[in-house]
Formats: structure tokens, C-alpha cells, sequence
């Protein structure tokens, strides 16, 4: 279903790269530096294309299941697929001759009236596929965490003899009350845009300290380094990060994410303490 779903992403934007090729000019660095350093109050249109950017994460949530060869070729394929329709729509706006969207969705108007109802089931379909992988990758997550003594001991279930299909009851209720929770008080998933592109940024910041302290505490590599590596990821993380609070308006939401805060602090602490401690 996965593999259809990418296939009709990619010959959609393939078909309308087509018609303006002059599109893909868009890959080029340049453009984006532009962008941002040229356009007024370009830095902030970072908040608008960050979700944009996530999705890659879900993959190395399953890195155990599937393998890493598996994982790294099956990106390329999602990452051509992803980027050939992303310029397609760029592709299907420029052809318009309209400076406003007017309420069309470039994705579905793409989309030959022919298809449209088959390309709705498609995503519609996707969608449910990408909503499994949250759950799988939750179990993965928390069974990693037991192993080392970072959340208390849950019944894990086996449904299948099949190497790492786990099921943990107690998870499963949990992302079921928080996501009936988020709908009542989002309502719409627009409004939900902002909250989840705050607490991506703080999950990619949060590897990036693990990251880290792996390569120098027990890797041993250079620490000049480590921390330009470090310093890359934290220019791109922290623009991210000041993009996506900038969105948040609402005082409670600060309120939630101040437990999600503390609990992420702690998270990266802990192996530095133990640095310290010797």
C-alpha cells in the first residue's frame, strides 16, 4: 500500500515537472539562502515549511524490525518520491498565473478529475498506515526504554512468532485518550500544526545531545569534531525551534510542554551525569 501510495506521489509530480521544468532549479541551496537572508521575514516562513521536513525520524523508530540496509534503501526511494511532488506542486502553482491558492489544495488539484476519488482512498489509506507506525514505533520506544530502567515494567504481549511484533496494552490506552483529548480541544489539524512541529524540534534537539555524548564519550572522536557537528545541527534545530514557538500564542500551551520540558531535560542529563560523577 505504501510502495502505491509513493509511486502516485512521485508520477503526479513527475507529470507536472514536466510542463515546467524550470522548477527544479528549487534543489539548488542558493534559493533557499535567498530566501531566507532576501525575502522580508523569510527566516519565519521556517515555521511554515517545517512539517515539511519531518517523517524521516518515524523510519529509525522500526531500525531494529527492519534493518538498516532496508531502512537506508528504502529512503531513497521515499525521498525521490517526496521531493519530485513537492516540486510538482511548486510546478502546478507557477502554471496558474494566480498570486493566491483561493482555498485549492495543490495536491488534489493536481490530480486528474478522473482520479480523484481513487487518489482520495489512496491517502486516505496512507494515512491510516502512517497512524499504525506511530503505534508500533510508541511499542518499540517504550520497550526499549524497560530495558534500561527508563519506564517501569509493562505487560508486553507476542501476537506472532515474527521477530519484534510486540503489542503493550497500557500504551495502546494511553495514545488512545491522548488522541481523543487533542481532537476534542484541536478540533481541526491545523490547529494541532503548531504544537506538534514545537515538540518535533525538541525531539530532534534532544538526539542531537544524545548524539553527542555518543560519538564523544564512547566513540572517542575528535571533540572538535563532535562539536562542529553539534554546532550544524543546533544553528538548523534552533531556527526550527524559535520558528514553531513564535506559532504558539496560547499561555496553556506553554503550560503542557513545560512537563515535556522537564521530562526531556531529564532524559538528557542522566548520561551526563554519570560523566560527571566519575
Amino acid at each position: 500500500m505504501m510502495a502505491v501510495w509513493f509511486v502516485m506521489l512521485f508520477v503526479m509530480g513527475l507529470s507536472q515537472i514536466m510542463n515546467s521544468p524550470d522548477v527544479i532549479k528549487a534543489l539548488s541551496p542558493h534559493y533557499a539562502y535567498a530566501l531566507l537572508v532576501k525575502y522580508p521575514h523569510g527566516f519565519w516562513l521556517l515555521g511554515a515549511v517545517f512539517l515539511a521536513t519531518t517523517g524521516a525520524e518515524a523510519l529509525y523508530s522500526d531500525l531494529g524490525h527492519c534493518g538498516r540496509e532496508n531502512i537506508r534503501i528504502t529512503w531513497v526511494f521515499v525521498k525521490i518520491s517526496l521531493m519530485t511532488n513537492y516540486l510538482g506542486q511548486a510546478a502546478w502553482i507557477l502554471q496558474q498565473g494566480d498570486s493566491f491558492l483561493r482555498d485549492r489544495n495543490p495536491f488534489y488539484e493536481m490530480m486528474p478529475s478522473w482520479f480523484l476519488i481513487p487518489g482520495i482512498v489512496i491517502a486516505t489509506l496512507a494515512a491510516i498506515i502512517a497512524s499504525q507506525a506511530l503505534i508500533s514505533g510508541s511499542y518499540t520506544l517504550i520497550n526499549e526504554a524497560m530495558s534500561l530502567n527508563f519506564w517501569p515494567r509493562v505487560t508486553v504481549r507476542q501476537p506472532s512468532e515474527f521477530k519484534g511484533q510486540i503489542y503493550i496494552p497500557s500504551v495502546n490506552n494511553i495514545l488512545w485518550f491522548g488522541c481523543i483529548l487533542m481532537i476534542l480541544y484541536f478540533r481541526s489539524s491545523a490547529n494541532m500544526e503548531a504544537a506538534y512541529g514545537f515538540s518535533i524540534t525538541i525531539a530532534m534537539m534532544m538526539t542531537t545531545l544524545l548524539l553527542t555524548y555518543y560519538l564523544f564519550f564512547r566513540k572517542k572522536w575528535n571533540k572538535f569534531l563532535v562539536f562542529g557537528i553539534l554546532a550544524i545541527f543546533f544553528i538548523v534545530e534552533s531556527s526550527f525551534f524559535i520558528t514553531n514557538v513564535a506559532k504558539i500564542k496560547e499561555r496553556w500551551m506553554f503550560l503542557f510542554f513545560r512537563r515535556c520540558l522537564r521530562d526531556w531535560a531529564l532524559r538528557c542529563w542522566r548520561p551526563w551525569r554519570m560523566v560527571f560523577r566519575r
